[in-house]
């Protein structure tokens, strides 16, 4: 019997690794998708390190051009098999200016990263999913889908745009018995990016762990439909709520 496969579209050593790591020990193969394939070794280790015996694939595509993106999960499905699970882990560049000094290219750079590369993903894999009348999408973001922002106005634009994507996909076709989720994330993750800018001042305790994270992720996974969570907020006992 073949195992379930679980894509994962952006992946690293921070959230991607622990993803890619619970899911294969929970008996999933892996396709893992990211722009270049260099960014791929912390994933592919955790996840041999969790289950030697799910097969890991990696994959290249870039997101702010939804065509390759689409692609890719096609080629994924023609040689892997059906796809169950689909995270789609983006997070665009979290760049510091007020509202009026955004650019229009960084604006529209966002919009594809955050909703229109989302909106590919989706688009590739759920109409098998409907076909089979199960599966799940699930959608990485942060609070920021919930405020606007005087000093990250890009970041917030595009976790909005990916919270209401998130939404009406779910209203559209969870009749169908897919399982849509929009992930928000209200805190730091404990990273190795995160470890050195916080310096001297890195404290575990006040961060999400990766594993931690990862674990909510697989236990919505496996929510009976009588009780979906369409949205799940995640942070660390010692975080200071921001909204």
């Amino acid at each position: 019997m073949s195992k379930p496969l679980c894509v994962i579209v952006g992946f690293g050593k921070g959230l991607g690794r622990a993803l890619a790591a619970k899911f294969a020990n929970c008996g999933f193969d892996l396709a893992l998708i990211s722009r270049s394939k260099n960014n791929s070794a912390a994933a592919a280790e955790a996840v041999a390190t969790a289950n030697d015996a799910s097969r890991v694939r990696l994959f290249c595509a870039d997101v702010t051009r939804p065509e390759t993106l689409e692609s890719t999960i096609a080629t994924i499905a023609q040689e892997m098999g059906e796809i169950d699970l689909l995270i789609y882990n983006i997070r665009g560049n979290f760049t510091a200016c007020e509202p009026l000094d955004m650019s229009y290219d960084a604006l529209e750079n966002i919009y594809r990263e955050e909703v229109v590369g989302a909106f590919a993903a989706a688009k590739a894999v759920l109409p098998g999913m409907i076909s089979r009348s199960r599966g799940s999408v699930f959608f990485s973001s942060a609070t920021a889908a919930f405020r606007g922002s005087s000093t990250h106005p890009l970041y917030a634009i595009g976790k909005f745009g990916l919270r209401a994507l998130s939404q009406s996909l779910s209203k559209a076709y969870a009749k169908h018995g897919i399982h849509i989720v929009h992930f928000r994330l209200d805190c730091d993750l404990d990273t190795p990016i995160m470890r050195e800018l916080y310096g001297q001042d890195y404290d575990p305790g006040k961060l999400a762990n990766p594993d931690a994270v990862a674990e909510s992720y697989w236990l919505t996974y496996q929510q009976p439909g009588s009780a979906w969570s369409n949205e799940v907020e995640l942070r660390p006992y010692t975080e200071g709520w921001t909204y």
